[in-house]
């Protein structure tokens, strides 16, 4: 059927009659005015999109209601300009569309229908890990087992992108994901089959948002539901609530882009914005750079919304011209963005549309400040550090303590490092990384941090040589300005030497710590710390042997590598002493705003950005040098422990299943709050003695080649038995800390995965209890898929993170949430009950189903299938099934 709203398509230039736009002011309607502009780029994908089948014209309408509807739970579709993806999400998305091209080939469909409609982008910056650093030749060293660890991943996706149309890959070495979009793949506006349009994008990884911050509207998505929308299938998705952030005033000289996003993380996680869009106005936004609000969109998971939105703004168009893109193209995006409305002047409120609410922020208010030490809305002023870190100490085991007692709370162990005597102590700093597109993406911090090196080199000071540096830049422009300015060689100095161009520290691929620095932990059962400029630091995801981890800023990151030790009152205390035995404070070496801005002024320029990414793609010759075949349909190998065909479709029928009740579920974890997607299913180390390791070893693997989690995403049997097992698993069932649980049959204890195959074995269900937050952290399509295939049917928690619980119904598993002002708690739940789960004949979006117990309790639950849509998936088993079937009949 032909678009209803043909008739308000016209050209853009009249001189250029075959590049049109939907021009949405001839909707003629005062309601679109008083949209936020977040909201706008809803509706014009909609109105372009309307063919009265996947998108109706009662969507549009919807939405153009926005001021009504968002409070009422109304279902729209939203269909992104393009699809993003990082390795660790990117390898399993590519066996998903492997494996499924199998499927429909057995069910009689054409195979290569299995292909990506939605243009799609994938940067590998997941597999880089810091084993060398402190060395001249630490980057090619990296890259090197990089390559020697991943050969077998890389050639996959380079069928891959051989094998699927609209499928293009950026090679490793490259830049970490969202800052290669920031600086180059995004568009701002689209101009593709004879169109101008709003880009936007959904991504697996849910950092995503950072786009945000150069008013592309993206957010991110599970690993499933991005697959069927590179399918052609729009997001169904609530119409949101928009929370208006106005920012006034302007920062202080000595704080930084990340003291700025800390600050609103904290506020916006007291505001409460889940499931919600975060739309920035106000006088201060215009205070900010296109890196500062990237700074602050990129942490959007981490106070919780779906989108954290800059409109554009003549900056954004400036941030165009100075990252390289084309000039000509740059002016048809401001000509497009004003002729639509959606060219914002922060300056002038007769702008500002409606919001649901109203939040503001001075941001002369905010002070330096790091977060942790095990989440990063647990802001701290740097002028609090060591007496809150103390007080962390000795508080009871939970997000702000480790109930350390107090006769130990100054205990030393000394230790050897290279033929020198070291000592350790509670707070001692062992990783100081400056990683993470979050910061590294920001010149004023980069070179804030380079010029506090060169200042801190010259008044003689040093960081320990146990404590584990690295500098892992987002892309290559970053190099590059720190080197023609003059401080990469202080940077090196310090030990902050270019370790790899990927996420590293920040994803957990922080690399070995010394054997004596992590003996010396070990022995006197020490709280040490790690810092990092990165975007999440919760518990167990820096490395095993760092139990506090702190955010913080990259200048921040290098003075708590001098001190060594977060235990320190900069504003009283020495960073250090040098050799002439004059105290050197922080206040000495910090570097002023101006001083920055000028070197910034200087130094990054185009010039830069076209040079790296011209050549982006065809750089890495050894990425160049893989050999991949070009067949269609993959063949398989049978030994590889990288690559494997997952089971998820075995048996597949054209003809749906009726859903069926849950009899007699046994709990096989039962869970307190914030259980993290890295709980569920970690993304760095293989522990020796973990059921993944004795996987591996079986087929002859030795563990120095077992690599990590993330890297084997496309291999369901190190997966599955990687499920929760993360070190740091509270298990409310076990006493202590690990990936163990209660096989109620037997009574044992038993590694996660192995009582998940008794109890398969036996046929027999399983769920999961938990408390509010559940999948909090990253967008781990495999949070999902384990517990699929560990045999789990439900899980009923009190609130859950909006990717997580998308994922799950991706797979069919059905995500359940306690009714209001109830919880395991007040149900008298200890989880050694079975549960029998009833699923009625014809569901409905967020109806409440009966839960009965064998000790004959029975009590209500939300089945949390939010949408229609949701609800067909579930009926096919997951949107994976649902799309098979579709491309197949």
């Amino acid at each position: 059927m032909s678009n209803p709203f043909i008739q308000i398509v016209e050209p853009l230039d009249p001189k250029q009659p075959l590049k049109k736009f939907f021009n949405l002011s001839k909707l003629e309607d005062v309601r679109y005015a008083r949209l936020p502009f977040s909201i706008r780029i809803l509706l014009e994908a909609a109105v372009r999109n309307c063919d009265e089948f996947l998108v109706k014209k009662g969507d549009v309408e919807n939405i153009l209601n926005w001021k009504v509807m968002q409070h009422k739970n109304v279902e729209v579709p939203f269909k992104p300009a393009r699809v993003i993806l990082q390795d660790f999400t990117g390898v399993p998305a590519v066996v998903d569309f492997a494996a499924m091209r199998d499927a429909v080939k057995k069910l009689g469909g054409d195979p290569e229908k299995i292909n990506p409609i939605c243009p799609a982008d994938l940067v590998i910056d997941h597999s880089i890990q810091v084993d060398f650093n402190r060395q001249p030749d630490s980057l090619q060293k990296n890259q090197e087992l990089e390559f020697e660890r991943n050969k077998e991943r890389f050639e996959f996706l380079k069928w891959g992108s051989q094998a699927f149309k609209n499928l293009r890959i950026i090679p490793p070495g490259s830049g970490i994901i969202h800052q290669v979009n920031l600086e180059y793949l995004a568009r701002v506006v689209m101009d593709q089959d004879g169109y101008y349009y709003p880009d936007s994008v959904v991504g697996t990884d849910s950092h995503t948002t950072m786009i945000d911050g150069l008013g592309v509207l993206g957010w991110g998505v599970g690993g499933i539901e991005a697959e069927a929308v590179m399918l052609g299938q729009p997001i169904s998705m609530v119409l949101p609530e928009v929370v208006g952030y106005k920012l006034v005033g302007n920062p202080q000289p000595l704080v930084t882009s990340t003291d700025i996003v800390l600050t609103i993380t904290k506020h916006l996680r007291q505001v409460g914005v889940v499931g919600k869009f975060v739309e920035f106005f106000g006088p201060g936004v215009a205070q900010l750079s296109i890196a500062d609000r990237a700074t602050i969109a990129n942490m959007c998971p981490e106070y919780g919304a779906t989108a954290a939105y800059f409109p554009v703004d003549d900056i954004s168009i400036g941030y165009l011209v100075q990252t390289g893109r084309d000039k000509e193209k740059v002016m048809c995006t401001k000509r497009y963005l004003e002729a639509v409305g959606m060219l914002r002047d922060f300056t002038n409120s007769s702008q500002d549309p409606d919001f649901t609410q109203v939040v503001e922020l001075d941001l002369h208010t905010v002070v330096p400040c790091c977060s942790g030490p095990k989440r990063p809305q647990d802001k701290v002023a740097v002028s609090d550090m060591k007496k809150d870190f103390e007080t962390c100490l000795g508080a009871k085991q939970g997000f702000k303590g480790f109930q350390i007692a107090p006769d130990r709370h100054n205990s030393i162990v000394k230790f050897n490092f290279e033929g020198h005597d070291f000592e350790l102590a509670h707070g001692s700093v062992v990783i100081a990384a400056i990683t993470s597109c979050t910061n590294t993406s920001n010149p004023s911090v980069m070179l804030g941090a380079g010029l506090l090196a060169k200042k801190a080199v010259e008044a003689g000071l040093t960081v320990k040589p146990y404590i584990k540096t690295s500098l892992s830049p987002g892309s290559g422009v970053v190099t590059y300005y720190l080197r023609e300015s003059g401080v990469m060689r202080y940077l090196s100095q310090l030990g902050f030497d270019v370790v790899g161009y990927g996420c590293m520290t920040c994803i957990g691929n922080s690399g070995p710590l010394p054997e004596s620095v992590v003996e010396a932990i070990t022995q006197g059962d020490l709280v040490a710390v790690g810092v990092l400029s990165g975007n999440r630091n919760f518990e167990g995801r820096v490395h095993p042997n760092t139990r506090a981890n702190y955010l913080a800023s990259p200048p921040l990151v290098i003075a708590y590598a001098i001190a060594g030790t977060i235990r320190i009152d900069f504003e009283k205390e020495p960073l250090g002493i040098n050799a002439l035995g004059k105290k050197i404070f922080l206040k000495d070496i910090w570097p002023t705003r101006n001083e920055i801005q000028a070197v910034e002024r200087q130094f990054v320029i185009p010039g830069m950005f076209k040079e790296v990414y011209e050549k982006i793609e065809t750089v890495n010759k050894a990425w160049n040098a893989l050999d991949a075949p070009l067949d269609k349909l993959y063949a398989w190998n049978p030994k590889s422990t990288y690559i494997k065909s997952p089971p998820f479709f075995d048996g597949l029928t054209l003809a749906l299943q009726t859903p069926k009740t849950i009899e007699g579920a046994y709990v096989l974890l039962s869970f307190g709050d914030s259980v993290t997607t890295d709980h569920i299913s970690p993304a760095g180390n293989i522990a020796r003695n973990s059921p993944a390791a004795r996987y591996l070893t079986s087929r002859g693997l030795t563990p120095r080649e077992f690599n990590s989690y993330g890297s084997r995403r496309g291999n369901d049997a190190v997966m599955a038995r990687g499920t929760f097992a993360n070190i740091r698993l509270v298990n409310k069932f076990i006493e202590k800390q690990g990936p163990q649980t209660i096989h109620f049959p037997s009574g044992e204890t038993l590694d996660v995965f192995d009582a998940a195959e008794r109890y398969k074995q036996a046929g027999h269900p399983l769920i999961v209890l938990a408390g509010k937050e559940y999948g909090a952290g990253s967008s781990r399509d495999w949070a999902a898929k384990g517990p699929f295939l560990l045999g789990v049917k439900a899980v009923l928690a009190e609130s859950y993170e909006r990717i997580h619980r998308s994922n799950l119904v991706g797979m069919g598993v059905i995500p359940l949430q306690y009714l209001p002002g109830e919880d395991a708690g007040t149900l008298g739940l200890t989880g050694q009950e079975r549960y029998t789960i009833i699923i009625p004949e014809n569901l409905k979006p967020q109806m409440n189903v009966q839960i009965k117990l064998d000790t004959g309790k029975t009590f209500n639950a939300i089945m949390r299938f939010d949408t229609d849509v949701e609800l067909t998936y579930f009926h096919n088993g997951g949107i994976l099934n649902y799309m098979i079937r579709k491309m197949a009949s």
